[in-house]
């Protein structure tokens, strides 16, 4: 692949419906463009995992994905109430999602940990009162 690829979603807030359509689509068209399944699986994750926390957090917001000659980068980025303390929003079972999302069987606190986890590098901006930008890398070469 010589060139980027780029594909952009808008993603729907407060829509559990709707909530992995994007990430849905971006593995259909990774599979189309022949890429190895584990390293779909792995950007499926973490997509659908950011999908997630900006419905429950952020109102929705703006989905990238780019095809890159040696990765694959996905950049979420949304308008909502911002994250406070980002070291703590890392910990796994931290959450401030609301009772009412719990009950749905959302907001565990692994959304983050686990995009962390399934990508090889992961940058969160984030302002509050203004909003998040999370830029996630998962390379071709394994």
């Amino acid at each position: 692949m010589s060139e980027a690829l780029s594909f952009r979603f808008d993603v729907d807030g407060d829509d559990f419906t709707c909530a992995g359509q994007a990430s849905v689509q971006v593995k259909k068209n990774l599979r189309r463009l022949g890429l190895p399944p584990e390293l779909i699986r792995r950007v499926s994750i973490a997509m659908y995992e950011g999908e997630i926390n900006m419905v429950i957090h952020a109102g929705g917001g703006q989905a990238e994905v780019r095809v890159e000659p040696d990765a694959i980068e996905i950049i979420l980025e949304d308008h909502g109430p911002g994250i406070a303390d980002i070291e703590q929003a890392m910990q796994a079972g931290f959450s401030t999602a609301p009772d009412s999302i719990r009950s749905l069987g959302f907001g565990a606190g692994m959304g983050l940990p686990n995009m962390k986890r399934y990508t090889d590098h992961m940058e969160i901006e984030s302002t509050v009162g203004v909003g998040t930008r999370i830029t996630m890398r998962v390379n071709l070469d394994g």
